[in-house]
């Protein structure tokens, strides 16, 4: 969520470049705005819509990317607008060398991963359904996946931001340089904000060199075995994992449902995965397994080359909502990860736990038909996470049960300061309405 922004520190010394619409030629400020979807092709013609909505009907509206996200968040207001930004897909510079990109929020991740492999570099952030994923929505939902443990989020490699507010106003933060850091925090600001602050048209990357290889060890334990002693032990690993997971015995039968491979039942399976040369990845492979074996698991396994490639597309894939009636994402320290998936166990939930950061993501099971259920459901796993200092957020549900769920738990005092920036950049409440605040 976009308000961990405030960890940072809001830089006071920002100044957002304002673009005022009253400087276009009148006949570039006249547009005929529709009523059900917005469809530009240009950031200035995506101002000037939102800048005539502001100044005439008002309608509530809400910037959509390949649409991975739509159930997330409060229920919009059935007049919403959907602002579809998949025109904006250009690359406008691409100083490979400097390793930065900068192109347009509309362009989908599995085209800019396919422009970048060219060059050798790539963005490290795991983000399901790519191929319809875009780079504009990723950032605003913050995806992520396993590999955030090695790599880190958005918040570590946007570097640039341009986006246009609820008023029209197109602004722009930071720099195409990766020293720049002039308006970096505004850049971390619009990163998980659910397109509840501004309409995000164009952003700047900074890259990392495209890995050789990557190579997967999984070490099965029985449920009651998987404790945070065998968790603590990775601290004193000899490698360099850039991911390490977790998934309990539901949703480790969930994954050996998506591919060829089938992993043992009933155990909890940590995963740890490597990337590096052949070198590198061999040398660690082999270094984690005689470290595994210490803490006595039931089964180790080694999986390289398109085995590794295809499960470690289903863990990406893994917090996807699918059918799944409920899904929700949980933060907490890491140490208390191991106890959090004991007690999702329990009570029948699918859940994947990436235990170096503390992030958790859960599928509730199929006999959640109802809001009272999921409320049932979902109380020892919210209590537990604000008790240990966390949080859970829910992703998913049955539209007509959010005035039912409590979606986001216990609110901090930081809310209140993120509905005081709402109210700059949106004063009239017309961006995503309910989606957060």
């Amino acid at each position: 969520m976009f308000g961990n922004f405030l960890a940072d520190g809001l830089n006071s010394r920002v100044t957002p470049v304002i673009l005022p619409l009253n400087n276009l030629p009148q006949a570039e400020r006249t547009i005929s705005v529709p009523t059900t979807e917005w469809t530009p092709t240009t950031s200035s013609e995506l101002s000037r819509i939102v800048s005539d909505n502001f100044q005439g009907e008002k309608l509530p509206f809400s910037p959509v990317g390949g649409r991975t996200s739509l159930s997330s968040g409060g229920q919009l207001p059935p007049e919403t607008v959907t602002l579809a930004t998949g025109e904006l897909q250009q690359i406008v510079d691409y100083p490979s060398l400097d390793m930065t990109i900068t192109v347009e929020a509309g362009i989908r991740i599995e085209a800019l991963q396919e422009e970048l492999a060219k060059e050798h570099q790539h963005l490290p952030i795991d983000i399901p359904q790519e191929n319809r994923a875009t780079l504009g929505g990723a950032i605003a939902s913050n995806a992520c996946g396993p590999s955030r443990f090695g790599y880190g989020t958005f918040r570590d490699y946007v570097i640039g931001i341009s986006a246009v507010d609820g008023q029209g106003r197109l602004f722009s933060a930071g720099g195409k340089v990766v020293k720049n850091v002039a308006g970096y925090d505004l850049c971390k600001l619009l990163t998980g904000s659910m397109g509840t602050l501004a309409t995000i048209t164009e952003v700047t990357l900074k890259l990392r060199p495209l890995f050789e290889k990557q190579v997967l060890i999984v070490a099965a334990f029985d449920p009651e075995q998987f404790t945070e002693p065998v968790l603590a032990e990775l601290n004193r690993t000899k490698t360099t994992p850039v991911m390490i997971d977790a998934l309990n015995p539901k949703g480790s039968r969930q994954l050996s449902g998506e591919g060829s491979r089938h992993f043992p039942d009933q155990k909890t399976l940590l995963w740890i995965g490597f990337e590096g040369s052949e070198s590198e990845t061999s040398w660690q492979a082999a270094t984690i397994v005689e470290e595994l074996n210490r803490l006595h698991p039931k089964e180790i396994i080694t999986l390289q080359d398109d085995e590794q490639k295809q499960v470690y597309e289903a863990l990406v894939e893994f917090q996807t909502a699918s059918d799944d009636p409920v899904t929700f994402r949980a933060s907490l320290p890491k140490s208390r990860c191991a106890e959090f998936l004991k007690i999702a166990t329990s009570h029948e939930v699918a859940a994947q736990a990436h235990v170096g950061n503390g992030v958790i993501y859960g599928h509730l099971p199929d006999r959640c038909t109802s809001a009272a259920l999921t409320n049932e459901i979902i109380s020892p796993l919210r209590n537990f996470a604000e008790q240990a200092g966390g949080a859970l957020t829910i992703l998913h549900c049955d539209s007509e049960w959010k005035s039912e769920i409590d979606l986001y738990g216990n609110k901090s005092d930081a809310w209140k300061i993120m509905s005081g920036i709402k109210q700059v950049l949106d004063p009239a409440g017309l961006l995503s309405p309910n989606r957060m605040i």
